[in-house]
């Protein structure tokens, strides 16, 4: 009997106070179709309501797709999410205060979702401790309505870890290319597979319900084996979606670089103009060794790998996204977390089972606020919530850590000519403060576990010794009191060997990134041989 039926008909299949699990990465893997009659049925007649909704990663295309369908007051009781920002009605309704939000770490999430299926007790880690996802401090609470406690602090041998609670969950929405009649379900179009597996598994384990979205139905016994993603005795409904509600990224319907159907030229990558990113990024790049497993944030960091490109050294980078892909390119922010060109696409849980074990040698993310400790804080804006996403994970965990941004934010503006860097007009708003809002990134549990952390701006380089932010290289043309000192909150401590940055960087070519890593290679060599 096929397991086809209207999206219609599956959502009146959702129960007032069920706990919904959604896959999704902006548009990928999400069920768009199960949004848009979700919302539909909740206006015409009230129902479903009182939802607990699950889901990892950002899931939307920041306007009207994705999570802004269940971000109505009544429909969603319960957010427990990675992050609100790509959904904005989901995001207003936590800033109201209009249901109870938990913002966790991305991977935690992904993992949870496999305890559940085992029936395990949840997932236990280090990942959060000393952020705002803390129970001492806020236990990942982002509306004032949030009362429970999710999140503990447990002793293990005398260690103490973080434990994040299994649930049961009642709904699984997730998205595929083609199912059979019996459900078994691909993924081949999608360019990422996120945690689709594991929600199955999760839900079924739970008693529940799984719907899968997607383009086509294939008979019985036509499909691969191999290409199954998902089995379908895991599987119990089918929608097939309209086109236009099955986009493959937020902004792209279709493109199969994305999906490893074909290898496009990369050659002919635009450069970036000699301004405050470029500045940024080619110092951020300064602090690539040879043969980096690197992961790259949203924004200015993602200017790291067109760095690379320029100066010629894109072979000495393995680039990874959270999302899953390995290798190639990552895509710029329309397209964020795909990859042109990827070496391989793993699932979305087993990434952060890589990363969170110290895969990553080196993490570009990032710098919204940070204070004289090291904290940093990209979650929360005053009553803005964007959410943690993959940052504590991959920020706690990597080996070596940059956070790169403008010294201050909102109407910078810059002047770079003769190899000096000249401030026309400052920022509207300070990102170095004596107290961040919310801590995503903890220095001190930084400076515990002795993780290299550099702060990098168009003006100044700082790194985290000792427990302290440290002014540790200033750029040429820049006046230490006026330009630094006077445009932060705190005092730094200032490095005794304070040196000027590389004054090429502030050339129109710079060509000396090359130079930098060879030079990395051969102090590695040379200490590895003192050390046989």
């Amino acid at each position: 009997m096929s397991k086809v039926i209207s999206a219609e008909k599956a959502a009146e299949l959702i129960k007032d106070g069920d706990t919904i699990a959604a896959s999704g990465f902006g548009l990928s893997c999400w069920a768009e179709e199960m949004g848009i009659s979700i919302e539909e049925r909740f206006l015409q007649t009230g129902h479903p309501k009182n939802l607990t909704v699950m889901h990892a990663s950002a899931v939307g295309n920041r306007r009207d797709k994705g999570m802004s369908h269940l971000g109505y007051e009544g429909l969603t009781k319960r957010w427990i999410g990675g992050i609100a920002i790509a959904s904005p009605e989901m995001a207003k309704l936590i800033e109201e205060d209009k249901c109870e939000a938990y913002n966790l770490p991305q991977g935690v999430i992904t993992q949870l979702y496999r305890e559940i299926a085992a029936k395990r007790p949840g997932v236990i880690t280090k990942v959060g401790m000393g952020t705002f996802v803390d129970p001492r401090l806020e236990g990942g609470k982002m509306s004032p309505s949030t009362k429970e406690d999710i999140v503990k602090v447990i002793e293990i041998e005398g260690e103490e870890w973080l434990f994040y609670k299994s649930f049961p969950i009642n709904i699984g929405l997730i998205r595929g290319t083609v199912a059979d009649e019996s459900g078994n379900l691909t993924l081949e179009k999608e360019g990422l597979h996120m945690e689709v597996l594991p929600i199955a598994q999760a839900v079924h384990n739970s008693g529940g319900i799984v719907i899968a979205q997607v383009e086509t139905v294939a008979k019985n016994g036509t499909l691969n084996p191999k290409d199954i993603k998902v089995p379908g005795i895991l599987i119990d409904y089918i929608v097939v979606a309209k086109p236009e509600n099955h986009y493959q990224t937020e902004n792209t319907y279709y493109n199969p670089a994305f999906s490893g159907h074909v290898k496009v030229p990369i050659e002919n990558i635009d450069t970036i103009p000699l301004n405050e990113r470029k500045i940024i990024a080619r110092r951020s790049a300064a602090e690539l060794v040879p043969n980096t497993i690197l992961n790259l944030g949203v924004g200015i960091p993602v200017d790291v790998a067109t760095i690379a490109a320029e100066e010629g050294v894109s072979d000495q980078l393995i680039l990874t996204t959270e999302a899953g892909s390995v290798g190639g390119v990552p895509a710029g922010l329309k397209d964020f977390g795909h990859a042109y060109n990827s070496e391989a696409i793993v699932d979305h849980d087993a990434q952060f089972d890589f990363y969170d074990g110290g895969g990553i040698d080196l993490s570009v993310l990032g710098l919204a606020q940070t204070d004289e400790f090291g904290n940093v804080n990209v979650s929360k804006f005053g009553n803005r919530v964007a959410g943690c996403g993959g940052f504590i994970n991959i920020s706690q965990a990597a080996k070596k850590l940059v956070f790169a941004g403008t010294f201050t934010a909102g109407g910078l503006k810059i002047k770079v000519e003769n190899g000096k860097l000249q401030i026309l007009q400052e920022g509207k708003a300070k990102k170095f403060l004596k107290n961040v809002q919310q801590i995503t990134f903890s220095g001190p549990y930084a400076t515990k576990v002795n993780q290299p952390v550099v702060y990098v701006t168009e003006r100044a380089v700082f790194e985290l010794k000792d427990g302290r932010v440290t002014l540790t290289e200033i750029a040429p043309g820049i006046d230490l009191q006026t330009q630094i000192i006077e445009q932060m909150e705190f005092v730094p401590v200032i490095s005794p060997n304070l040196r000027e940055m590389d004054a090429a960087m502030f050339l129109e070519n710079w060509g000396k990134l090359k130079s930098v890593i060879e030079e990395k290679n051969e102090k590695n060599i040379e200490s590895e041989l003192v050390n046989s």
